[in-house]
């Protein structure tokens, strides 16, 4: 198991942890008479016997909301990491960012576990989510520099893949340790063990050439062939144009708005990527509201996303699919598996609310995948973490309104469906005006990306019609 492998399960406990210590159990309100005051905490009857943040502290009725909130929170905190680590790392190098933040939310976890009381505990997830959305970010970019862009999509669809098995391994985790404080901490133990696994990584070699330190990429690879058996052999990089930026200079998020190519991938990316993230989370959070076996629940929201993963594997890297087209395909097929829970049974058949919802899971879990390898192709090497930060930035928007949007059952049942449709349809209309990747080079910098030979490469049949056009014209001109 490789680094991203093990954060992503580290992670998937953090983000479902508010599913089970935040679990409203079953209860009735008894009279309570003789009271001239409206304590009604007195008068509240759990009908079964459950340990979540809601029994300690008493969060219904009026209070209900606050268990949404400490959901929100966390993935609030997802937003400013993202904000804040993506061009950190880009600056600095991915290790000491990752290695620095990832210690920060080992701490704030036990913080967590620890908290007296309610605004301590929504303190501590949302300082967790910050340093959890930072890392979850470096971390994925990390582990894309270590191997060749041909093994891009493998390592991102395994990588992303733990992340449901983690989801899986957390509600078998709750179905044993019920208490809510002793859950929190047996869900933030791995964290302990990844920091101090991952003291020894080497930094990317792909930032160190980006940044103009080329032997130091040099001597990191040359470990890396004896690592894989290739013994000491020699590796010599060419100094790329554009690598060495004069100090002050360096590419940061400005680039994303001003650059002319970059703004319009970034624009439809963050949308995508918010839409990715309401549907996902959503449907999963959704989770806890259901009849019955919540851990069973929480489980197969898990289970039924690895089938996505092998289906990723496979479109991504056919001709005729490839990460484009996938991406927005899945993504209108989630949205229709939303559209179609209206119109069938809640629960009690085969065809029902809740299978439906499962396939829709299972549909933008496969798109989700596909997006997180699909921007890192888009963006060159120098920019790639603020890229990826800025629509991550955006998909915690998606993740901050995805706790309150179940809650939509009160206007209609049929609600939380119909936004969840309308987000995955009109993301997979917008994701069809990004440009193909599969079997293109990567930009390592600006300059690259703006050449007109990479332009060439990355869209060949924009320029075939624009020499056609060009043909035709001169062909008039000498008629």
């Amino acid at each position: 198991m490789d680094l991203e492998e093990a954060y992503q399960i580290y992670m998937a406990c953090q983000s479902m942890l508010i599913i089970l210590v935040g679990a409203v159990p079953e209860y009735h309100i008894e009279p309570v008479t003789g009271r001239l005051d409206d304590d009604i905490t007195q008068s509240v009857k759990f009908t079964e016997d459950v340990s979540s943040i809601v029994t300690e502290w008493n969060l219904f009725k009026h209070e209900a909301y606050k268990v949404n909130l400490a959901g929100s929170l966390f993935f609030a905190g997802l937003l400013i990491g993202n904000v804040l680590f993506g061009p950190l790392s880009d600056k600095i190098g991915r290790k000491p960012v990752f290695l620095t933040g990832l210690f920060f939310e080992v701490l704030f976890g036990y913080g967590t576990a620890l908290a007296p009381s309610y605004e301590i505990f929504a303190l501590s997830r949302l300082l967790v989510g910050m340093m959890n959305g930072g890392m979850a970010l470096v971390c994925f970019v990390l582990t894309q520099e270590y191997v060749g862009k041909s093994y891009w999509a493998m390592t991102g669809t395994l990588t992303n893949m733990t992340f449901a098995v983690g989801i899986t391994l957390f509600a078998a985790l709750g179905y044993y340790v019920r208490p809510w404080r002793d859950l929190a901490t047996a869900a933030n133990c791995p964290g302990l063990l990844l920091f101090l696994l991952c003291v020894t990584l080497p930094e990317s070699p792909r930032w160190l050439y980006s940044r103009g330190h080329t032997e130091k990429a040099e001597d990191i690879l040359q470990d890396f062939a004896v690592r894989n058996g290739k013994g000491r052999i020699l590796v010599k990089l060419r100094r790329a144009v554009g690598t060495s930026a004069p100090k002050g200079s360096s590419p940061g998020v400005f680039q994303l708005v001003t650059h002319p190519i970059l703004r319009w991938r970034t624009v439809v990316l963050m949308y995508v990527w918010y839409s990715c993230s309401l549907v996902y989370y959503g449907l999963t959070l959704s989770a806890g509201e259901d009849k019955g076996n919540r851990y069973l629940s929480v489980a197969m929201y898990g289970l039924v996303e690895l089938p996505a993963y092998p289906l990723c594997m496979y479109f991504i890297n056919k001709q005729w699919a490839g990460r484009r087209k996938s991406v927005s395909y899945f993504l209108a097929f989630a949205g229709i598996s939303c559209l179609l829970t209206m119109f069938v049974p809640e629960s009690g058949s085969l065809l029902s609310a809740t299978s439906l919802a499962l396939v829709g899971k299972l549909m933008v879990s496969a798109a989700f995948n596909i997006v997180y390898v699909y921007t890192s192709e888009l963006y060159p090497t120098v920019i790639r973490n603020a890229g990826l930060g800025v629509c991550s930035m955006s998909c915690r928007v998606g993740g901050i309104l995805a706790p309150f949007v179940p809650s939509m059952k009160i206007l209609h049942t049929s609600m939380p469906f119909m936004v969840f449709c309308l987000s995955g349809i009109s993301a997979a209309c917008l994701g069809l005006l990004l440009p193909e990747t599969l079997n293109k080079p990567s930009a390592e910098t600006l300059d690259e990306l703006s050449s007109p030979t990479y332009q060439r490469i990355l869209q060949p049949q924009v320029h075939l019609l624009e020499e056609k056009h060009l043909i035709d014209h001169k062909g008039t001109d000498s008629d």
